[in-house]
């Protein structure tokens, strides 16, 4: 994740900036692309939200993940109020970083919301991460940590 996000700066949901290297760094890392005025996203969120508190914030320890929202929002003041729904410790490139468009290209994003999980080092794991969590649940997360090859005493 280094090489892909590194040197940039990311913020919480909860309007810190935090670089990404030292948040990211050892986690299965979920790109969230999503937009404030796409039913489909506006539907899976609160999905995304429940999975990942489950994961992360209710469970000890905590599920080496990180979810960082890439928005497709039309302005700024759109991307902020979607940030609202969301957990503080999500992460996300801040509106005016024309990396998020670079990050569309790069991972083939056509329609939101779509959920890509990636190893630390940027490979992608699956590009159906929506469609494995709506199938499986929580059960989908063990199969990425294992393929990401992260170290945690982690059992979904």
């Amino acid at each position: 994740m280094v090489d892909m996000l590194g040197g940039r700066l990311l913020v919480t949901c909860g309007g810190a900036c935090v670089e990404a290297e030292a948040v990211l760094q050892n986690k299965v890392v979920a790109l969230y692309f999503a937009s404030t005025r796409c039913a489909p996203s506006r539907d899976f969120t609160p999905l995304l939200c429940d999975f990942y508190a489950e994961l992360v914030e209710q469970a000890w320890p905590p599920a080496p993940l990180a979810v960082v929202f890439v928005s497709a929002d039309c302005s700024a003041q759109e991307m902020e109020d979607f940030l609202l729904q969301l957990p503080d410790a999500w992460l996300a490139l801040p509106f005016h970083d024309p990396y998020r468009h670079e990050l569309r290209t790069r991972y083939h994003i056509t329609a939101t919301p779509k959920l890509v999980i990636l190893k630390p080092s940027g490979e992608v794991i699956t590009n159906k991460g929506r469609k494995q969590i709506q199938e499986r649940g929580r059960a989908c997360f063990q199969d990425w940590v294992e393929a990401a090859e992260v170290f945690q005493n982690f059992s979904g």
